[in-house]
């Protein structure tokens, strides 16, 4: 599996909304709330053949409310 994060920035008064239906979807290992530039943090796994940029735009960027995302890949844990 890969980890990998995105940052996710909301239309304004729709950050809850989003990451409820991120948490309905059942996309996410964990999703956060942060401050800064970016509303959101939510952190997904997938399968090593996936391809995150598909995964991205095909299943986080779809849902109503989501004004942009950054993605953030990992490497290595330690």
């Amino acid at each position: 599996m890969i980890p990998f994060f995105v940052q996710i920035k909301c239309q304004l008064g729709k950050t809850y909304q989003v990451a409820n239906a991120i948490a309905d979807a059942e996309i996410a290992s964990e999703i956060y709330s942060t401050s800064g530039e970016y509303d959101l943090l939510a952190k997904f796994y997938i399968n090593d053949e996936d391809d995150i940029g598909h995964f991205v735009a095909e299943k986080v960027q779809v849902f109503e409310g989501i004004q942009d995302t950054k993605t953030i890949i990992t490497f290595k844990a330690f």
